[in-house]
């Protein structure tokens, strides 16, 4: 069934391009799929939709479809995740999690479940303490939904239970190893049993369990590295913010030293 002409969406601001001299194209994700709008006159000082189309914000728009681009008539903010504009790291999360987001959205098709993920991801980047877990939280379900759940309790090659000692993860097979199966496997790194821990109370937990867990700097270190590392494997490119947030971590670190 085609789209009526004018309709109303609710959506966060994914991605945002300046077209012509005052107008700014938009990627907005929605329930119901990604949708690219633009919208007239936004830079303008006089616009009365700036002050609701910043970038991550969530807002009810009534959209036009125009030739090319649906055309963004009204704009109302839902939520503006004030705490990701009042620091720049954790800006820099929300723009890993809408790049991330951005690249296996589909266009016209139901999200409603990655849509529901990035609203808890920005709302935790916006008000939380810990950044990093609610990024590796984001990436396992992101992971799960987009069909590249890891393996984190069987050994993804014979089968055996994983127990509790260095095990072996492979971005190949998508999961861990156990030592006899990982111990020289091309691409396999090995895997601290902290770790292996936090990753399966991140797999069984729900939000509000996860919010009291505590984790050590080095097991979030090793935590990044493998589940960024995971989630560009499967994306086959390298994501931008990532690189950001780990240079923005060494400058800041620098400063302090």
């Amino acid at each position: 069934m085609p789209r009526p002409r004018v309709f109303r969406r609710e959506g966060i601001i994914l991605r945002e391009l300046d077209y012509a001299e005052a107008d700014r194209i938009l990627t907005i994700l929605t329930p119901a799929g990604k949708v690219s709008a633009l919208a007239k006159g936004v830079r303008r000082v006089t616009s009365h939709k700036a002050g609701h189309l910043g970038l991550f914000a969530r807002v009810s728009l009534m959209l036009a479809q125009g030739r090319n681009l649906d055309i963004v008539t009204q704009a109302e903010s839902i939520e503006e995740f004030e705490g990701l504009r009042r620091d720049l790291t954790r800006f820099s999360y929300a723009s890993y999690v809408a790049e991330v987001v951005d690249r296996v959205a589909p266009e016209d098709e139901d999200v409603s479940r990655l849509y529901d993920l990035l609203v808890v991801a920005l709302h935790w980047f916006s008000e939380e303490e810990d950044l990093a877990l609610g990024a590796r939280l984001f990436e396992l379900r992101l992971l799960e939904y987009a069909g590249y759940q890891a393996e984190l309790f069987e050994c993804v090659q014979c089968q055996a239970p994983i127990r509790a000692e260095v095990n072996y993860f492979s971005n190949e097979m998508g999961g861990l190893l156990c030592p006899r199966c990982g111990t020289g496997r091309q691409g396999a790194v090995p895997v601290s049993v902290n770790a292996q821990k936090v990753l399966r109370y991140l797999a069984r937990h729900e939000l509000e369990a996860i919010r009291g867990l505590r984790v050590s700097p080095a097991t979030h270190e090793e935590l990044e590295a493998l589940l960024m590392g995971y989630l560009e494997y499967t994306l086959e490119r390298d994501l931008n913010s990532a690189h950001l947030i780990r240079r923005l971590r060494q400058e800041l670190s620098a400063g302090q030293g």
